[in-house]
């Protein structure tokens, strides 16, 4: 019976493990305090942007996180702790749980790992906070733009001059 135990332990330590290697992002948050339906609805809401929550004990947490080489990120399982995880989308987990944050305030980001780096809150949080992709490529459209546009107004100006 012991051994069947250890031997489901160790088979979680593994999942987890191969789960944050191959993550793009990993939000840590605490969540007590939200009613089933609550996290169901954070759930649901990451699993359309393509990203899954898990929840683990926490001595499987630390040691899946020390397996993967994210020491310091084992340091936070102390508590109740969920994780969000992506592995496609690299702001997404972070913009959902922040956002989620606001109207929920059981919910409280404590660390993460983005792209195979360890980071804390105000990481997170300024990923959280990034316009998104196609608004940065507007901006982008417009910076590369003005100048051209400028350029023939001068153009226009300078050809009515002579006329």
């Amino acid at each position: 019976m012991e051994r069947a135990v250890i031997k489901r332990k160790i088979e979680a330590v593994e999942v987890l493990t191969e789960k944050l290697k191959s993550a793009k992002t990993v939000v840590a948050f605490d969540y007590p305090g939200l009613t089933v339906e609550q996290f169901t609805q954070l759930r649901s809401e990451l699993r359309k942007a393509g990203a899954e929550v898990t929840v683990y004990k926490n001595n499987i947490s630390r040691r899946a996180s020390i397996a993967a080489g994210y020491e310091a990120l084992a340091d936070t399982f102390v508590g109740a702790k969920a994780l969000a995880i992506s592995y496609d989308d690299v702001v997404a987990p972070a913009k959902i749980i922040y956002d989620f944050a606001k109207t929920n305030k059981a919910v409280v980001i404590q660390s993460g790992v983005i792209e195979g780096s360890v980071v804390g809150v105000k990481e997170i949080q300024a990923l959280a906070t990034l316009p998104s992709r196609e608004t940065l490529l507007t901006m982008l459209a417009v910076g590369l733009l003005t100048p051209v546009k400028e350029l023939a107004v001068g153009l226009n100006m300078i050809s009515e001059n002579q006329e």
